[in-house]
């Protein structure tokens, strides 16, 4: 490799290669003011360290300038011979020897206070996203890729960084060095030095093109991974592996993937061809231009015109000049890169959560079991209001405004009763339910928990009086301890083995070779739907909630475990207020009052019996599921009739 062709030499072959990538992303984006008063401010923290490493970078460049000028002195020392030559020789030597070593420390320097900043960014912004997202209201993630919210945390906080690192050191030192190289150069020989310049346009303009080209098949390499990455997440997961095993084909499968990994393979080989043929082109324009100096160096030493250290400095130098010059020309791109990059994750930050606790919070009553609605309004938000497009994969985000969910929605839930929601789909059940815990908020209207609108509470004080089991309960990644101290953190193992018990579930888990330490699988599904439930249940058991919303808890569970999940829930219910959304409408017989739903309103009320003598909604539903359920079926013949299972009122005992 030609001196100074490297990355310490300043050409910085790499990052120019990606600026050629990048450029027709990013050459269009326009800079405001108050983009880089927040960059700038983002990183004021690091204003100390930054500015040590700039120092680092501007005498690692003034070394990188001063070395080839000693280079020229010990073969004009050589040249001129003396008494005394031998021992300048010997002190120039040591002297760039000195200047190697300091280069080195000031290298190691350099990568110290490089790592230390970029990473210092990395985290912040990480983190600062990570939390700003966790407090986005449940619709956003509904409608974001979480592929394309993933790679902002990680690609575009990278990507960030970088204006911190590579870019600003790299813009610092390729300006002093192309400002002290040119000087000295010119200074030296300006005849030779524009000779050596003729030849950079030779590389610049087919490099430009060689990069164009490379962007192209760089994008389309980053499409097919997307498109692998999303085909394996979808066939990995558990429930898209069981849908593949049932009605995929395994050929037709994995020849589909097979082809985009072909291309994926064609585009690395020319990838890889493009990338050698622009550092060739580089390495060999700069060993003619080397040549060049060389002979006209040469031709005007023999001369007397100049020295041969003199030809031996600017050959070294020209190295040096070329590697700036050729970066700073896309200095730009680079900036901008960065630019986007900050401006991708500033995207997601400005994106304010329309559900935050207020700063005169005041919390909730320890136990309270009072639930109130009055006159409840609630439209979903339009995904303007909620979203991005880039998050979404579409051109420009729906503005439309939804009809409304909930129109006029009044009832109170006192201390320890059970009240059961029921109606037909999409009558507002589980929105109502929703806004007790403040997924959303509500329109109009207020959602009250022992007599505090939940929108005036601190969110630790209801998010401990409130306590939810919905039909397909989640469950981590990792052992069943961490799932269920995930409800209360500081729990014993004494207390996680008396809500497992209380949850019906105890003597499975004890079973376990690993007890409380045994993974879950991803989502559970190391369990079956009832046994996930039970531990749910227990996890709900552990955090000791004053009110407990079941929606369709027991849904899509057979008869065995839905029997052993309803005594699980005996449990949970004892001495509770409960909000049980409910489809069987057997489940909810016992309920201290029944709310039927339709289109967002109650349009009846009242217990089992009186609700079906009226004769309305509730009984046409009623009638309908035990007409269903008594027709003759291969299932009702098969296994029976549907047992009748109710949820226990909390003032049951279960012992």
């Amino acid at each position: 490799m030609v001196n100074g062709m490297g990355p310490g030499g300043g050409m910085g072959g790499w990052g120019m290669l990606r600026s050629l990538r990048n450029g027709d992303e990013v050459t269009a984006h326009r800079v405001t003011r108050r983009g880089v008063r927040r960059v700038v401010e983002f990183a004021r923290p690091y204003r100390r360290d930054i500015a040590v490493f700039l120092v680092t970078v501007v005498f690692a460049a003034v070394i990188g300038v001063a070395t080839p000028v000693l280079a020229g002195d010990v073969i004009n020392a050589i040249s001129k011979g003396g008494s005394d030559a031998g021992s300048l020789v010997i002190r120039l030597a040591l002297v760039i020897a000195g200047l190697a070593v300091v280069d080195a420390l000031l290298s190691l320097a350099q990568r110290w206070y490089s790592a230390r900043i970029g990473e210092g960014i990395i985290l912040n912004l990480r983190t600062r996203v990570y939390d700003h997202v966790q407090r986005m209201p449940l619709q956003f993630f509904t409608r974001t890729q979480t592929g394309a919210l993933v790679s902002r945390i990680n690609n575009d906080v990278t990507g960030a960084q970088r204006a911190f690192t590579s870019t600003l050191s790299g813009v610092v030192s390729n300006i002093i060095q192309l400002v002290l190289t040119a000087a000295v150069m010119f200074t030296l020989s300006w005849q030779i030095t524009a000779l050596s310049l003729v030849l950079l346009p030779i590389f610049i303009i087919p490099a430009r093109r060689v990069g164009k080209r490379l962007a192209e098949i760089t994008r389309e390499s980053y499409d097919l991974d997307a498109k692998m990455n999303a085909t394996m997440t979808e066939r990995f997961g558990v429930a898209g592996a069981l849908l593949v095993k049932l009605f995929g084909r395994p050929d037709v499968e994995a020849r589909r993937f097979g082809d985009r990994a072909e291309r994926v393979r064609d585009i690395g080989i020319q990838s890889a061809m493009y990338s050698r043929t622009f550092f060739v082109a580089m390495l060999l324009v700069a060993s003619l231009a080397q040549a060049l100096t060389y002979g006209l160096g040469g031709w005007l030493a023999v001369r007397g015109n100049v020295s041969a250290g003199t030809v031996v400095t600017l050959a070294l130098l020209l190295t040096r000049l070329y590697g700036p010059l050729t970066a700073l020309s896309n200095v730009r791109v680079d900036v901008m890169s960065a630019l986007v990059s900050f401006d991708r994750v500033f995207e997601v930050l400005d994106l304010t959560p329309s559900i935050a606790e207020r700063p005169d919070a005041v919390a909730i009553p320890r136990g309270a079991g009072r639930l109130e609605f009055r006159d409840v309004r609630f439209r979903y938000p339009s995904a303007a209001e909620v979203s991005l497009a880039s998050l979404e994969d579409v051109a420009a985000l729906d503005r439309t405004v939804n009809e409304p969910v909930l129109r006029g929605v009044s009832f109170t839930v006192e201390p320890g009763q059970m009240v059961a929601l029921v109606g037909p789909s999409g009558a507002g059940k589980s929105t109502t339910s929703m806004l007790v815990s403040r997924v959303y908020d509500v329109t109009d209207g207020q959602v009250r928990v022992g007599g505090v609108d939940v929108r005036n509470a601190t969110a630790e004080s209801l998010r401990d009086a409130i306590g939810v089991v919905t039909q397909d309960s989640h469950l981590f990644h990792e052992t069943i301890a961490e799932n269920l101290r995930y409800a209360k953190p500081d729990a014993s193992d004494d207390e996680l083995w008396a809500a497992l018990r209380g949850a019906q579930v105890e003597e499975l888990v004890r079973e376990l070779p690993d007890g409380l330490d045994t993974m879950v699988g991803e989502r559970g599904y190391r369990f079956s739907g009832g046994e996930k439930q039970r531990i749910a249940i227990a996890r709900l058991l552990l955090k000791a909630p004053s009110i407990v919303i079941l929606d369709e808890a027991t849904a899509h569970l057979d008869s065995e475990s839905e029997a052993a999940v309803q005594r699980a829930l005996s449990v949970a219910l004892s001495g509770r207020t409960a909000l049980v959304i409910a489809h069987r409408l057997s489940t909810v017989r016992e309920a201290d009052q029944i709310l039927v739903m339709d289109h967002g309103r109650v349009v009846e009320r009242g217990r089992h019996d009186e609700l079906v003598a009226v004769g309305g909604l509730y009984a046409e539903l009623y009638r309908t599921q035990f007409a269903v359920a008594d027709s003759p079926a291969p299932y009702a013949d098969a296994v029976g009739p549907e047992p009748v299972i109710t949820v226990p009122r909390p003032d049951y005992d279960p012992v």
